[in-house]
């Protein structure tokens, strides 16, 4: 009988080659010596990272920057605003040429005017009587004027002493239109000081006669068409009256030539009056 051979049991083991730089010894079949795997690093191009949104972060303008926006902002709408007037004001101008109404004194009459003393000097009374003659005109041809009742009063020039008041009625002064009011009553009698009274009796004595001022406040409303303006205040001064006493019981007529009328605006805003 012939005897079989049978292969060993165990495998045979084949050679693993050295180490190289010191590392771990690497088997035939990609595996480490002892037992572990190696990992491939290679680098795909066409691979790309994922996709991860960022978070949105709204920008804010610093407060400084905000508060220059808006006063950039509200100085040119404000310039904008003053061009549009001056333009709309420039058009109003040249298309009806507005113009101040006038106010002519035409007459004054000096029916009395006593400063009476008491023996002591303990008191001093001041009676007057004065007659106007006053006149106003319209020069425009599109505006008409309506006037409030008027408060006349006249004044010494010299010393702004109180001589009389007087009222003078509301009226309409319509375009290109003149209206003469004739028997304008100005009267007062009271008590003055001694220091009002040292002011006062200079310019009574004076032989060319003694300065005076007639003053006139009222309010006026401004009418264009349908158009209508507020109340608006004014002032009209007529200086240059020279009076003279009279003389027994026939009235003495004041020169009113040298007299001119001016009117000025009255604003007032508060307690205060320009």
């Amino acid at each position: 009988m012939s005897e079989k051979v049978f292969p060993s049991a165990k495998p045979a083991t084949t050679a693993v080659p050295p180490a190289v730089n010191g590392g771990a010894p690497v088997s035939m079949n990609g595996s480490t010596a002892n037992g572990g795997t190696t990992k491939s690093h290679l680098y795909n191009p066409t691979s790309r990272p994922p996709y991860r949104p960022q978070p949105y972060h709204r920008r804010h303008l610093p407060r400084r920057n905000y508060c220059c926006c808006c006063c950039f902002w509200t100085i040119l709408i404000i310039l904008i605003l003053a061009l549009l007037v001056a333009i709309a004001g420039s058009v109003f101008y040249v298309l009806y040429r507005p113009n101040r109404p006038s106010f002519t004194l035409a007459s004054l009459r000096i029916h009395r005017l006593n400063l009476t003393t008491t023996a002591d000097s303990s008191s001093s009374h001041l009676s007057t009587l004065f007659n106007l003659t006053i006149s106003s005109k319209n020069p425009n041809s599109h505006l008409s004027f309506s006037y409030d009742p008027f408060v006349v009063s006249c004044v010494s020039s010299n010393s702004d002493v109180f001589i009389g008041n007087g009222t003078l009625p509301a009226f309409v002064s319509n375009s290109k239109n003149e209206t003469t009011f004739k028997g304008v009553v100005v009267t007062t009698s009271i008590d003055l000081d001694a220091e009002t009274v040292n002011n006062l009796r200079p310019d009574l004595k004076k032989k060319n006669g003694i300065l005076l001022k007639v003053q006139m406040d009222t309010k006026v409303t401004v009418k264009m068409g349908g158009l209508k303006s507020k109340k608006v205040g004014i002032r009209v001064s007529c200086d240059g009256v020279k009076g003279v006493l009279p003389k027994g019981k026939s009235p003495s007529l004041a020169n009113v030539s040298g007299a001119k009328c001016k009117v000025d605006l009255r604003i007032k805003i508060w307690r205060w009056t320009f």
